[in-house]
């Protein structure tokens, strides 16, 4: 779906856009290019999740928060959600 949104810029802005944007550049219109800086940021934004969710799983690991893994990893993501809810361990 498709929608529209107005943006105010400054000159100085408005003269980045028309640089990297038109005849000569990587994208054809002011949108190609304001899209592709959203999807960038997007990708940054998720990447630096991802990175403190590993932090967070190393973290688990030096302080013993860790179970061997048995045949079912879903079926043990079930009993921690459980275990999780009522509150136990």
């Amino acid at each position: 779906m498709a929608r529209s949104i107005n943006l105010s810029l400054t000159d100085e802005l408005r003269s980045f856009l028309d640089e990297h944007s038109g005849d000569g550049t990587l994208f054809a219109t002011p949108s190609e290019f304001v899209r592709s800086l959203f999807r960038e940021k997007k990708e940054r934004l998720d990447a630096a999740k991802l990175r403190e969710a590993v932090l967070e799983g190393y973290d688990d690991v030096l302080h013993g928060r860790t179970l061997p893994l048995r045949d079912d990893l879903r079926s043990m993501i079930e009993e921690a959600k459980k275990r999780d809810t009522k509150g136990g361990s």
